[in-house]
């Protein structure tokens, strides 16, 4: 059935949730996984993200804030993987910042996967009502299946 699934995962309840599907189709079909979390990065004026003049942040002070970004996605990961029994399954776990939509869709391009399996909804939904959600983005351009679970 499939050989291998991209899990993305944030989190919320709705990955964790996902994140025990793709388990169930990568065991029942010898799949590998690859577990994945995409960490955004700050906002592009950090001065006024935080009430203060538009250009209070130099480069290091903003490479530190992704950094922070990025280590949240890092414990967003481990608490979603340590849910979910993924023993028996052969599974790699990839850390990437950017856009989550953008980053999804080009790790499953680059990786050649069969399916993505992801929540329907994440850690980020009043951004998701107004702007889309990245489930929605992702399975409106992806090349290959896409599961989304509520």
């Amino acid at each position: 059935m499939y050989k291998s699934i991209l899990a993305p995962v944030d989190g919320s309840e709705h990955s964790a949730k996902a994140l025990g599907v793709a388990a169930q189709l990568a065991r029942a079909s010898s799949a590998s996984l690859t577990l994945m979390t995409v960490a955004d990065y700050p906002p592009g004026n950090m001065g006024l993200f935080t009430g203060g003049t538009p250009e209070p942040f130099t480069a290091e002070d903003w490479g530190k804030v992704a950094d922070s970004l990025k280590q949240d996605a890092e414990a967003a990961l481990r608490k979603v993987r340590d849910s979910v029994d993924l023993q028996g399954i052969e599974v790699e776990e990839v850390i990437r910042q950017g856009m989550p939509a953008e980053g999804i869709l080009k790790e499953a391009k680059q990786r050649g996967v069969d399916a993505i399996v992801m929540g329907s909804r994440g850690v980020s939904d009043m951004h998701g009502m107004i702007f889309g959600s990245t489930s929605h983005k992702v399975s409106h351009v992806a090349d290959c299946t896409v599961i989304t679970v509520a």
